[in-house]
């Protein structure tokens, strides 16, 4: 970036002088430097905010754990727009993290409100490595604030340069947690927020049910043995009442589960037949002593929208999520089939609309894709787990994309 102002001109060498000689970035003279310094010679501006990080003596994000001191900075065309942030940065995502591209979760020192979201310290960068749309979390996004009733993350297409180098395209969200402005659960012994998990990776505090289904905590944050135990059984005697839906009335059914929360919820899995959605990982839901189970929010949906890792996903039709696990049990009811049908009916309109906006979202980030390809020419890669379909250019791989959306609604619609 060709800087205008003499005075950002005598700070960038004073930190370029500073940086070389003692090796740390924050012992410049100021203490508390006024911009972190952008090069984007190579990767110009794509009519996106831009994030610059920069971690404690450049130290490489190396695993999901260690958490790096660390400034963050965001520019926009010609300059900085932010002051400088403190925030500690880490790796982040499962699988993904094993990614060339990664995630990264932020948490600032102090509560901020970036991007016209609501002020708090955790915030997650999502690299969105293995959708070569970059599309497929933003549009749940949208989906999910057009028809839940409740908390849908909010989310920012930016680009991301860290430690002087270029990350590429990522969506800026925030993370799923209970706060006032995101989950809004009472904060107790006997209120949850729980996350399904698999084999593969499963974090503490965690419990384990009968049917050998892992959920982790999330809150209360450190739960004590009774508090485990109380969700434990609670899980247990959910998931023995769920093979009895077929024979009970529907206010027994909706004394354990929330049908509000859970229509909206197993339609936006299903239409876009998301991989990590069928009760195996990243599948959120609260619950309050007394009160049924609330689906949601909805998180993780690279693996969607005919993005799949198995080739047996890719096919627009069939059913998915309601031959799974847990939801096989659930949709044995009738009446819920039934409630189902009827909730496709009335929002159906709203699933056509997302298609037709594909070309709207993908106009927003047009210019930074091409930055995106040129560091990570992968477009016709198929070696990583994620990347079974080869493209010969991004707009063939949305143009992919799109079909496959077209025939799933016209599958569901015909097969009610």
């Amino acid at each position: 970036m060709k800087f205008s102002h003499l005075k950002v001109l005598r700070s960038t060498l004073v930190l370029m002088v500073t940086a070389a000689l003692s090796g740390c970035f924050w012992e410049s003279p100021e203490g508390n430097p006024e911009y972190l310094p952008l090069d984007d010679s190579k990767y110009p501006y794509a009519g996106l905010p831009r994030i610059v990080i920069e971690t404690e003596d450049f130290h490489e994000l190396r695993d999901r754990e260690t958490e790096f001191p660390s400034k963050l900075q965001i520019y926009g065309k010609d300059n900085y727009e932010s002051e400088v942030y403190s925030l500690t940065v880490r790796g982040r995502g499962n699988s993904s993290f094993k990614m060339p591209k990664y995630g990264m979760k932020l948490e600032f020192d102090d509560k901020v409100s970036l991007f016209g979201m609501p002020k708090n310290r955790d915030f997650a960068l999502i690299a969105n490595y293995g959708d070569k749309t970059h599309l497929r979390n933003y549009m749940m996004g949208r989906l999910s604030e057009w028809l839940a009733p409740r908390w849908t993350p909010k989310m920012q297409f930016v680009e991301v340069f860290l430690n002087r180098k270029y990350m590429g395209l990522y969506l800026f969200s925030e993370t799923v947690k209970v706060a006032h402005d995101r989950v809004d659960i009472a904060e107790n012994d006997t209120t949850f927020l729980v996350e399904k998990e698999d084999i593969k990776k499963y974090d503490p505090p965690y419990v384990i049910t009968d049917n050998e289904y892992i959920y982790h905590i999330k809150s209360p944050k450190n739960p004590n043995e009774k508090t485990q135990q109380l969700l434990l059984d609670y899980l247990n005697d959910f998931e023995h009442a769920a093979r009895r839906f077929d024979r009970m009335v529907p206010e027994d059914v909706q004394n354990w589960l929330s049908m509000e929360d859970f229509l909206p919820f197993y339609w936006i899995q299903e239409f876009s037949k998301n991989e990590d959605g069928n009760y195996a990982r990243s599948v959120f839901f609260t619950w309050e002593k007394g009160g049924p189970v609330r689906f949601g929010p909805l998180w993780d949906f690279d693996l969607a929208f005919g993005n799949a890792s198995r080739e047996k996903n890719k096919p627009a039709d069939g059913w998915y999520i309601r031959n799974y696990r847990l939801y096989s049990h659930i949709f044995w009811s009738d009446w819920i089939k039934g409630e189902a049908k009827a909730y496709w009916l009335e929002h159906r309109e709203k699933f056509r609309a997302l298609i037709d906006s594909v070309p709207l979202y993908r106009g927003q980030i047009e210019k930074a894709v091409e930055n995106e390809y040129r560091r990570w020419p992968i477009i016709s890669n198929t070696e990583n787990w994620a990347l079974k379909d080869p493209y010969g250019s991004y707009d063939e791989g949305v143009q992919t994309m799109v079909q496959w959306m077209r025939e799933r609604f016209d599958w569901i619609d015909k097969n009610l």
